[in-house]
């Protein structure tokens, strides 16, 4: 082995074993949470070491990075998920690689989301970003729509050529009620989630936690945890 393929490895087995416990400690299958490892600032030869050590799900935040990244690795048995906020100007791009997008928060996103992914003939997973900071009508100081606009969303995409409402995301909040109390913020999407799946059955993913709280997540009832640092260390600082 390689000293970064030791390092890559060694690194998830110390997340699976996070997961696992976090499993145990409230009676769920390990199979019913998907690790996603969260590539950003990583080069494409790390998604080939993780691809290698058996990683299936890879994410990443930022267009202009993913899109090469994703071209370089096409031949990888991979699923591409995209996991920051979306502009509309980078719709037409991230369609091209991305099997999931995670920050759906907004209508004209739907739209827009929508017309790409019928030119690209392609069918996209989409999960609407909740934020727990945000008030009526608002969206949270990290993208995301305040809980009330859940349903409006879900029925847009639910009627959206080649989109599929999946389910929700969101981000442990840094201000308002739930702030430093992530448990609390994933046990309250749980809550979300069981409203959204009464009209719309199939939107069962739950795509929360990180690095910092996997665990919490796992608790709660998450389908997808989004780790980076842990599998693949301290982020290189960006210019």
């Amino acid at each position: 082995m390689t000293d970064r393929r030791t390092e890559l490895a060694d690194n998830l087995t110390r997340v699976e074993e996070r997961i696992s416990s976090a499993c145990a400690a409230v009676g769920r299958e390990r199979q019913e949470v998907t690790l996603v490892v969260v590539t950003k600032t990583y080069p494409a030869s790390d998604v080939r070491l993780l691809a290698e050590l058996g990683v299936r799900h890879v994410a990443e935040n930022r267009d202009q990075d993913a899109a090469p990244k994703a071209a370089e690795c096409a031949d990888l048995p991979l699923t591409w998920h995209f996991v920051g906020q979306l502009q509309t100007n980078k719709v037409r791009s991230v369609v091209s690689y991305a099997d999931v997008v995670h920050s759906v928060d907004r209508i004209r996103l739907v739209t827009v989301l929508s017309a790409a992914a019928v030119r690209a003939d392609r069918e996209l997973d989409c999960l609407i970003q909740v934020a727990l900071d945000a008030e009526s009508g608002e969206r949270g100081d990290r993208g995301g729509v305040a809980p009330d606009g859940v349903g409006a969303l879900a029925d847009a995409l639910a009627g959206a050529e080649a989109l599929r409402p999946a389910g929700l995301m969101t981000v442990a909040p840094l201000a308002g009620p739930f702030a430093g109390r992530p448990r609390a913020a994933f046990d309250r999407l749980m809550e979300i989630s069981t409203g959204l799946r009464a009209d719309h059955p199939a939107a069962n993913m739950v795509s929360a936690g990180m690095s910092a709280d996997l665990d919490d997540a796992v608790a709660a009832g998450a389908t997808h945890v989004r780790v980076g640092s842990a599998v693949l260390g301290v982020r290189p600082r960006l210019g």
